[in-house]
């Protein structure tokens, strides 16, 4: 085994020469020069400290790898250090076993939900997006990155996996053992809500889902929609090019999105004149579980003045990530794009915040959750009162 004096002086050398990479390549440029010296300074200093003066023997590989978790989570909610078995994954292409229970999660101090599927185990056990899992089958998830939160929740249909999760002040964890199951792509479904108002719910925003919404909406103006109400909530799922097409189903002329990458580079994303093929009025459904590709969606409707929203602020995340593989086999999932408005102001981060705010009642873990959709119940009140 390393000696303890090699050993530090390896972690002297590692740990600046990793934060240069991180803090030069995803902080300001403009103040990256001396900030970036001078944080190196203190990360050596530190490593000296303990060195001299813990009254333990130092885990040097413990310490490491905090550190380096401490970096990434110092970046965004998506970015994390991740262990070999999630890099060879990500590398192979290998994919998730198809069981699961419905929960698409991030890190946020503990793995914390953003989404539950429609129909999902969790969503039948009541589970809700901001919820936070303290512990999956046992293991604590407070290092944990979101990528290893999914790839733990996920295992073959008919296994069940325990869940320990917390829900506001909650100070004790409540346990619920859910069975994984086969569930469908989330896709699109839509019905007539009276005689003028069309509902489309919007589960994800996977490839092809721009024609699915086009035909539901079709469908529902030959039965005599004059109004639409577009479901985006617990929307976390898909691609961001998708979304996008999707927004310019009812946008004409103008910026759609904008991506900016870390390289300074930005690239916006526009619509034309005749994109527009949908041009009855819009209400949007939102809340915490709308992220990603469905924020980028909701923002161009909304701050083109295209739809009003009704609901909740949605979870803004709306980063692209990057795998960099490290020499010992861990790796860095790394932010290395972020969409913003079409006005060009910040998404990410900051969310989309509804036109008209829904208050939700939170019940505690184990209760049952209210009967009736408030959200739906408020658009509907909202779209009466303007008839």
């Amino acid at each position: 085994m390393m000696s303890l004096r090699p050993r530090l002086i390896v972690l002297v050398f590692a740990i600046p020469i990793f934060a240069a990479a991180i803090i030069g390549g995803f902080m300001e440029r403009a103040t990256a020069g001396e900030d970036t010296y001078r944080h190196l300074r203190i990360f050596e200093d530190v490593v000296s400290l303990i060195s001299r003066n813990y009254v333990e023997e130092v885990d040097l590989d413990s310490v490491m790898s905090g550190a380096l978790r401490g970096l990434s989570e110092g970046l965004d909610s998506d970015s994390s250090y991740i262990a070999r078995e999630d890099v060879e994954r990500l590398e192979s292409g290998r994919p998730l076993p198809v069981g699961s229970v419905g929960l698409d999660v991030t890190r946020g101090y503990y793995v914390q939900i953003i989404s539950v599927a429609d129909a999902s185990p969790a969503a039948e056990a009541g589970i809700l997006s901001g919820d936070y899992i303290r512990a999956i089958d046992g293991a604590p998830t407070r290092f944990m990155s979101g990528i290893e939160g999914a790839r733990l929740l996920r295992g073959q249909p008919g296994s069940a996996v325990t869940v320990s999760l917390i829900r506001g002040n909650t100070q004790e964890p409540y346990d619920i053992e859910l069975v994984r199951q086969r569930l469908s792509e989330p896709g699109v479904s839509s019905r007539l809500l009276s005689d003028a108002i069309g509902y489309v719910r919007i589960g994800g925003f996977n490839p092809g889902i721009s024609t699915d919404i086009s035909s539901a909406i079709n469908i529902l103006l030959e039965d005599g929609a004059k109004t639409l109400i577009l479901d985006v909530r617990n929307n976390a799922t898909g691609i961001f090019d998708e979304g996008i097409s999707a927004a310019r189903l009812f946008l004409g002329d103008g910026t759609v999105g904008i991506r900016a990458e870390s390289d300074d580079q930005q690239i916006s994303f526009t619509s034309e004149t005749g994109d527009a093929a949908i041009e009855e009025p819009l209400l949007l459904l939102t809340n915490f579980g709308t992220s990603g590709p469905a924020e980028v969606f909701a923002a161009a409707l909304v701050e083109r003045e295209r739809a009003n929203s009704v609901g909740q602020r949605t979870a803004g995340r709306t980063s692209q990530q990057k795998l960099i593989r490290l020499p010992d086999g861990t790796g860095l999932w790394l932010s290395w794009a972020r969409y913003l408005r079409p006005s060009g102001e910040p998404l990410h981060r900051v969310g989309v915040e509804p036109t008209i705010a829904v208050a939700i009642r939170q019940t505690e873990l184990g209760e049952p959750l209210p009967t009736g959709d408030s959200i739906l119940e408020d658009a509907l009140e909202h779209l009466a009162s303007r008839l």
